[in-house]
Parts: C-alpha cells; structure tokens; sequence
C-alpha cells in the first residue's frame, strides 16, 4: 500500500507537469515565444524558474550525499561560491545582458554573442552552439542518472527503464510548451524542492534522536564540523583543507557567469527594473536550500548513528534523501503521499535542469547553426520541428552516457559547470563591460577556454606525479622522495604516497591531502632508510575520492612484496577485474593500479624473478 501511494503521488505530479506543456503548446506563435516567452516573465517566475534550473538534482542528491561522507568542509565552501556567485551573476550581468539582447533582437546567449562583435561570418554562432550541445548532453545525462538512481533505490525498479520513462516526460512537456512550459514547471518544481528540504529536514532530525545528538555525532567525528578539514570515513581521520582546496572550491560560483539556461532567464524578463526583485528572491532561496541540503547530509549519517539508517558508502550516499523518504512512507498513507512528494521534488530537481538545458540546446541548432551559420531558410514551422527533434536526440545520447548507475551525480555536473564556466564567463563579462573587445578576442576565449576543461581532465589529469629512486647503499630514501612529490604536486592534489624498500621489506605511507600534510617528519622517520623508493601524487581519473584509492599499491604474497605506482587507465579493466575476482582476488579499490599490481602478482607466483613477470 505504501508503494502504491508514492507511485500514485508521483504519476500526478508528472501528469501535472505534461499538462503544463499541453496549456501551453498553442501559446507559442514564433521563435522568441519558444525560446524566451516572448521575454514576458515576470519576477518571480524569473528568480525561481533560474535557480531551479540552476541546482538540478546536485542540490538534492549530490550536495547532501558529498556532506553526509566528509562532513562540511567540501560542500559548505562550494555553497558559499555558489551563493556569491550566484548574487554576483543577478547583480552585474542579469540588467545588461537583458537591455543589450533585447536591443539586438537576441533570443540564445551565441546569438547575443555574434551581433553584439558584429561576427559577420557567425563564427561565434557556430562554435557557442556546438560548446552547449558538447557540454549540455553530460549535463542532461547527470539528471537522468539522478531519475534512475532513485526509482531503482526505493522500488528495485530496472535503472534503464527509470531513465528512459523520466526522459520521456520531460522532453513532452518541453517539446509542446517551450519557454513557458519550462519557467512555469520550474517554478512549481522550485517549491516541490522546498518541501522536499523542509520535510526530510524534521523527519531526519527526530529520527536521530534530537538536533543535540545530530551535532554531537558530528563533532564525535575528526574533520566532520569544520571548515578546515575534511573527514575521512575509511580511516576515521580528519584531512586538512588548504588554502588551494578552499579556492578551487569557491570557484564553482565564477561558473554562472557562463551558463546559458541561466542567462536566457536574465533575458527573458518582462521589464529589466524586476531583476532587482528576482535577485533578492533567487539569493535568499538558494543560500538556505543549499544550508538545509548540507543540514541533511549531516542529519543522515546521525540517523545512521541511531540506527535509523544503514550506512551509505560512495554513489550510494547520493541517494540518502530518498532513504529517509522511504522512512517516512512507514507511518501511514498520508506519510506515504508526504514521501511521494519528496521523491517528486528530486524529480523535480531533476526535470527544472534537464528542460532547461534540452531547451538551449534546441535553439542552438536551429537558430545558431541551421539559420544563422548555415543560412538554411526556415519557416517558424520548420524552425520549431528542428528545435523539437534536436531535444529528442539529446535526451536519447544523454540515456545512452548515464546508462552506468555507479556514475556520480556530482562528478558529471562538475564538468559540464567548468565547460560553460571556461568557455562563456569571461566573454560574457567581457562583451558586457569592455568595448574594445572584439570578435576575434571572443572567438579566442571561446575556444581556448572549452578545450582546456578536456585538456586537463583527459590529458594534464591522468598524467598524476610519479617518482622513484634506487641506490645501491641503504640511504634517506624517503626524504628524497619527499622532495620529489613536492616538485610535482602541480600533476595532483587529492592523495599523495610513499613506499621504501629495505632488503626486501617494504614500508608505506599514503593519504588524502597535499604532500607537505600527509609526510610529516615523524612519517618520514617511520619509513626509515632503503635502497629504493616509489612516491606517487594522484589526480583522480577513475574511482572514488577514498584513500583506498591512493598510491602506491602495496601486495604481499608468498614470493616476496610489490610496490606500484602507475597513471593513466586501463582500457580493459572492468573485464580483468572480473576475471581476478573469479579466480579469488579481494580488490580494496576502483584504481587500475589495483588491477595491475594483480595481473603481475598472479604472474610471478609462476615466474623465476619480478621482471619476467611483468614482461
């Protein structure tokens, strides 16, 4: 009965949100009413519907879930740049991107672009509408993934076909409603969302035993309730959080300089005086639905303290809103509604993003590149048939990208943020404030700024830092090596790694944090001396954020002990992982260093030395 009374609870609330884009779909008479709405919105509308597309399912999944696993270090910085950058966008970009675009008849964030630099060629039309296909699809896809992680959670429902019928939903209400549709299901979704926050917020809390017991597992825990360090749950240790992490962090809010389906809302206001209103009310809106976000994550593992909870490990703690949900349709059917409406408010999450985003990217192959790049003569008819079938395509490549259920909602948005941040905040800024900036200038940023979130993700990333040293006398090894990772903490900062071998014997040391934290004098000292020593400084390009994950990967096995360091990645490594596990290997880690130090293990207990093994 319980089940049965969330389904329900959320078929009407999906059924509402088609309806939306059906009372809409004979509203839009042209281009500028599917894409802006006529720029006929009003101030609430605005600020709701911007911010709700803005937080996504990271508010209600990702946010909490990165909280209840490090305490608040991570997540409160990241909602302190979010919050300032947030305000910073309404303040200085909101007014004159709406008066500039609206002078120049520009209805996509490129084609604002191309008139404002005169690109007579429509060089910036092309290459801005290609960067939001590129980066909105990943974008699209962390919400699918958020859709599938949650009806698989609490119903055991098949995660493809969870995915497959959000998607569905979504691109209905956006194909036939447009701008309209999108705004006013954003706004509705935003309160949803806020009742989501309110109701799991006090649930969770008696729950836990009390607010008192809440804040006392949470200083019981090293690193969980400060800004200045980070805990770690494997080791029950607290990593402290330097300088660079706190910047790094804050530097999420420079993003919103650069994202399109936030700027079209900037431009689509009725009347630019509003904003000074719509500002207000998106700043207060978000700084506490991001504090209460955390709030929960915190509040869970208190739960899991009182054991109300199970323990949430890795992608799974993404998923404790929808635990505690699941907890509250155990008292009644009313509680059962309540808790159908919270799983609908990540749906909702979800879904204000999702059309936003599938909406930009609509108008950027119709109008930018079809029209304008193209110069394809296209009636309004054709022109929203091509917009319509682009959402459709998106939302099919973004189902095929999330189809692996272990992806984290956290790590996809962070890269599409970092696309849209690099490629359009500063031109954006700049086509704003500075005159003399010009098309080429644009063009250059544009590009540069794109291709570089790829250069350092694939390339500069999973470069990592290695360094060895052999002697033929035992010496200060570690120290050396020491010195070594320090020169290259530029390749990586999440964990960092020593192993020194000693006639045979090998010591090691490894952890999460910067070299000159994890290494302190006393470290060094224990390492003792050796003829040889492995160091490694890691930049995560598969697997979680744990120390399990750094290097080196120590084995000891009946011929003797292995130390590995290693980058890059393994093509084939889930296929050699399975095969290991079948014939009895225990991994401790999702590295592929792992899966390495295995296949040779395996090799030597047949070979006469170490390095016939590893040939």
């Amino acid at each position: 009965m319980t089940n049965i009374c969330i389904i329900a609870t959320i078929i009407i609330y999906l059924v509402a949100m088609l309806l939306v884009g059906f009372a809409y779909s004979k509203s839009n008479n042209d281009s500028t009413d599917f894409y802006l709405g006529g720029r006929k919105m009003g101030p609430l509308v605005t600020a709701m519907s911007a911010e709700a597309s803005d937080m996504s399912s990271w508010l209600l999944m990702g946010l909490p879930g990165l909280a209840y696993l490090t305490g608040i270090a991570s997540p409160g910085w990241t909602a302190i740049g979010l919050a300032v950058g947030t305000w910073l966008n309404w303040l200085i970009v909101a007014r004159r991107l709406r008066r500039y675009s609206a002078n120049l008849d520009a209805i996509t964030v490129p084609q604002f672009l191309s008139l404002r630099f005169h690109d007579q060629r429509n060089l910036l039309n092309a290459l801005g509408a290609v960067i939001i296909i590129v980066f909105f699809i990943p974008y699209t896809a962390s919400g699918f993934a958020a859709c599938g992680k949650l009806f698989h959670s609490l119903f055991g429902v098949d995660y493809m076909a969870a995915m497959v019928v959000s998607a569905c939903v979504i691109v209905g209400y956006t194909i036939t409603g447009g701008f309209r549709a999108v705004t006013t299901t954003d706004l509705i979704q935003s309160i949803v969302m806020s009742l989501a926050l309110v109701a799991v917020l006090v649930y969770g809390i008696g729950a836990a035993g009390g607010w008192d017991a809440v804040v006392a597992n949470a200083q019981s825990l090293p690193g969980y309730l400060t800004m200045m360090a980070s805990h770690n749950a494997a080791e029950g240790t607290a990593t402290s959080y330097s300088l660079l992490d706190i910047v790094s962090t804050m530097a999420w809010g420079l993003g919103y300089f650069g994202m399109p389906h936030i700027l079209l809302r900037f431009m689509a206001i009725e009347d630019e005086k509003k904003l000074v209103l719509s500002r207000r009310i998106a700043s207060v809106w978000v700084i506490i639905a991001m504090t209460a976000s955390i709030i929960i994550g915190m509040v869970g593992l208190g739960m899991t303290k009182a054991g109300a909870l199970e323990y949430l490990s890795g992608s799974s703690s993404e998923t404790v809103i929808v635990r505690i949900a699941n907890l509250i349709a155990q008292h009644g059917i009313l509680a059962a509604v309540l808790a159908g409406l919270i799983l609908a408010g990540i749906l909702a999450a979800t879904m204000s993003t999702a059309d936003s985003q599938m909406l930009a990217a609509a108008s950027s192959v119709s109008q930018n590149i079809l029209q304008e790049f193209g110069h394809m003569k296209l009636t309004e008819r054709q022109s929203l048939f091509a917009a319509r079938l682009t959402i459709i395509c998106v939302s099919v490549v973004g189902v095929v990208l999330a189809r692996d259920p272990n992806s984290s909602v956290f790590g996809i948005v962070s890269f599409a943020w970092a696309g849209f941040g690099g490629s359009f905040g500063a031109v954006v800024l700049c086509s704003l404030f500075w005159k003399r900036c010009n098309w080429q200038g644009a063009l250059a940023g544009m590009l540069c700024g794109g291709l570089m979130v790829f250069v350092w993700k694939y390339i500069v990333s999973p470069l990592g830092g290695v360094f060895g040293i052999y002697g033929k006398e035992n010496q200060e090894v570690a120290a050396t090596s020491y010195y070594g990772l320090f020169a290259l903490q530029h390749r990586g900062q999440e964990s960092c790694g020593i192993a020194v071998c000693n006639d045979g014997v090998i010591a090691a040391h490894k952890d999460l944090g910067l070299v000159e934290e994890v290494f302190t004098p006393e470290v060094l000292a224990r390492l003792g001396q050796g003829n040889m020593a492995v160091g490694h400084v890691r930049y995560g390009t598969t697997g979680v954020t744990d120390r399990n994950n750094a290097q080196p990967i120590v084995v000891n096995h009946c011929k003797g002990s292995l130390a590995l360091v290693h980058n890059g990645n393994l093509v084939n490594s889930y296929a050699l992982r399975e095969e290991l596990e079948l014939t009895g290997s225990i991994f401790h880690s999702t590295s592929d260093t792992e899966v390495i130090s295995y296949v040779i293990t395996k090799e030597r207990l047949s070979a006469s030395s170490i390095e016939e093994a590893v040939d």
